[in-house]
């Protein structure tokens, strides 16, 4: 237990639920502010080492990992709004006592409604009994803590030490940077009885939002109302968001809609789309005022899983996949498997290979959930479409998406600003980025032929079983995902698409595979022209014996209704895209 969980555990012992219930709503606000329980927890929050691991045990053996993000937050809320204050305070409370959750989240929710809301817990604490006290703390925090008290963003701090020769003619820093995020499998998001969105939004009083155009067809209303519902201003830009649209250009007006609309360099922009929309639109997020925080609401697999809770923001140039980027998590990424009703069963088969590499080199147990959950996965939409409340493929889904975002992120943030390139999570994509566009191919089934050809690699050079490396062509296979396209037989594509990843990763090849076993991981640095090509013809010569000799179902962009980024990607670079609408709710 941590000073910080001891004093949340104090507070709540402690505090007088009768202010709560004032009429007078500024003398409740008061006699709280000015109680010695609430200013012995503002105190321990201002001190909460944030960023530590201890703090993350101490909640998690609380079982109150629910307001971890509340108490991180609440550090720097001097000069946070009362609604912000309150409405983070009573997350933070419901982690730990339910009961007294729901008390101060009707306070909140008063405070929320009335002008008192916008006032800064600073100002209201400098004209109470205490304020001597509080303004000498914040003068202080300003030499001490900064971050405490005037924060850019509550998400993140840096700090830095420097030496410097005695006439200060060379001078050495080290610069370090630390930020934290929230994912969630969420049930159900737009539903107005689910204020995860709510809170996030209601003490700004509006929501500027990315949705992607193939969402607003479906859920467009349902935006609407959810945000209506909850009395939020809603600015919503819809974007066309296919693979050939990710270039520099769609990061360019979304910039320009920014400035339009006057987004401010802490508020969170709402990105709701699949993996194109988020990895373009958390580009934007990171150049706009250079430190744009976003919240991810995932409506695919790639995104749910992989591109939403991803740090990598990106766009392609100059032929290349993601040649332009930064590195940049959301605040907060949602998975709501909600989305999934909608998706053509084509987008969900493509959506699962990210799941599939990470569970070959990463999770074995989730590689076991894959496999007996099987094609039924697809068919029910995970357990969304033509399923009973309650059914064994509703909880698997669950699991599977819960291990796999796991297992993503635990391989991801351990190497936020790809500072090293052993990378579990770039299986598949080592060759796979040089042949998808000019196959045509979706991204999920080019992943899937560079895992597979990845496998028969390890098999190859005895790192895995030969019964290892079946059972992981037959998982990729039972979903229908490719396992093999005859663009591997040109062989000019294959090593340039080699020579552009070495290239890409500081001079290694550093190709990650599985090793030992599955569920681990090894990289595999040296591959010759010819080794390569050699490999190639025996690996097709084993897809022949797979069903379609490996060519998976559905396997292109233009078997999905996708336009394909091998025929119009020159269009894309040219601008020549319809422009999108910008619409004001």
């Amino acid at each position: 237990m941590t000073k910080t969980t001891s004093a949340v555990k104090a507070f709540i012992e402690t505090y007088d639920s009768q202010p709560l219930t004032y009429q007078d709503l500024a003398d409740a606000v008061d006699i709280i502010c000015c109680s010695p329980p609430f200013r012995d927890l503002l105190l321990a929050l201002i001190d909460t080492k944030a960023f530590s691991a201890e703090l993350g045990q101490a909640f998690a053996l609380a079982g109150a990992i629910q307001g971890l993000s509340a108490c991180r937050q609440l550090r720097s809320s001097l000069n946070t709004s009362l609604s912000r204050f309150f409405g983070l305070l009573a997350e933070l409370v419901s982690a730990f006592d339910l009961a007294a959750g729901m008390e101060w989240s009707a306070f909140a929710d008063r405070v929320h409604l009335s002008a008192l809301g916008q006032q800064k817990l600073l100002t209201v604490l400098s004209k109470g009994k205490d304020g001597a006290f509080y303004d000498a703390l914040a003068t202080q925090l300003v030499q001490t803590d900064p971050h405490a008290i005037y924060p850019t963003s509550s998400y993140r701090e840096s700090q830095a030490h420097v030496v410097s020769t005695a006439d200060d003619q060379t001078i050495e820093a080290v610069m370090t940077s630390r930020t934290f995020t929230s994912i969630k499998v969420l049930e159900n998001s737009l539903d107005p009885q689910q204020t995860v969105l709510r809170d996030m939004y209601i003490s700004l009083g509006r929501c500027v939002c990315l949705v992607d155009q193939n969402v607003e067809r479906y859920y467009g209303e349902q935006i609407e109302r959810y945000f209506f519902h909850h009395g939020i201003h809603l600015e919503k830009l819809v974007y066309r968001a296919m693979e050939v649209d990710k270039g520099i250009q769609t990061v360019e007006r979304m910039l320009g809609d920014f400035k339009h609309l006057g987004v401010s360099r802490n508020e969170p922009v709402l990105i709701v789309g699949g993996g194109v929309l988020t990895d373009t639109g958390g580009l934007a997020c990171a150049l706009y005022h250079r430190n744009t925080p976003y919240v991810m609401l995932s409506t695919s697999i790639v995104a749910g899983i992989d591109a939403g809770p991803s740090p990598r923001t990106c766009c392609d140039g100059f032929g290349y996949k993601n040649l332009f980027g930064a590195y940049h998590a959301p605040i907060l990424s949602l998975t709501d498997r909600a989305f999934f009703k909608t998706l053509r069963e084509g987008w969900l088969r493509h959506g699962i290979a990210e799941i599939i590499k990470m569970a070959t080199v990463k999770n074995a147990e989730l590689f076991e959930f894959l496999e007996q959950a099987g094609s039924a996965l697809i068919t029910t939409r995970f357990g969304t479409l033509d399923c009973e409340p309650g059914a064994p493929i509703s909880a698997l889904s669950q699991k599977i998406l819960g291990a796999a975002l796991r297992s993503y992120v635990e391989a991801e943030y351990d190497n936020l600003y790809e500072t090293h390139q052993c990378r579990p999570h770039a299986y598949g994509h080592t060759w796979s980025p040089g042949f998808e566009i000019e196959a045509g191919l979706l991204h999920g089934h080019a992943v899937a032929i560079g895992m597979g050809f990845g496998a028969y690699l390890s098999y190859r050079t005895g790192w895995i079983t030969d019964e290892a490396f079946h059972r992981i062509l037959r998982l990729i296979d039972s979903f229908g995902l490719s396992l093999w396209n005859d663009v591997l037989l040109n062989r000019e594509t294959l090593w340039a698409a080699q020579e552009k990843i070495v290239q890409k990763r500081g001079g290694n090849l550093v190709a990650p595979l599985p090793k030992g076993d599955i569920g681990q991981c090894g990289y595999l640095n040296r591959l010759t022209q010819a080794e390569l090509y050699e490999a190639i013809e025996s690996y097709q010569r084993i897809c022949a014996d797979y069903p379609r000799q490996g060519v998976g179902i559905e396997p292109l962009c233009s078997d999905v209704g996708l336009e394909d980024p091998s025929t119009v990607g020159q269009s894309a670079t040219s601008g020549t895209q319809p422009q999108d609408a910008l619409t004001t709710v």
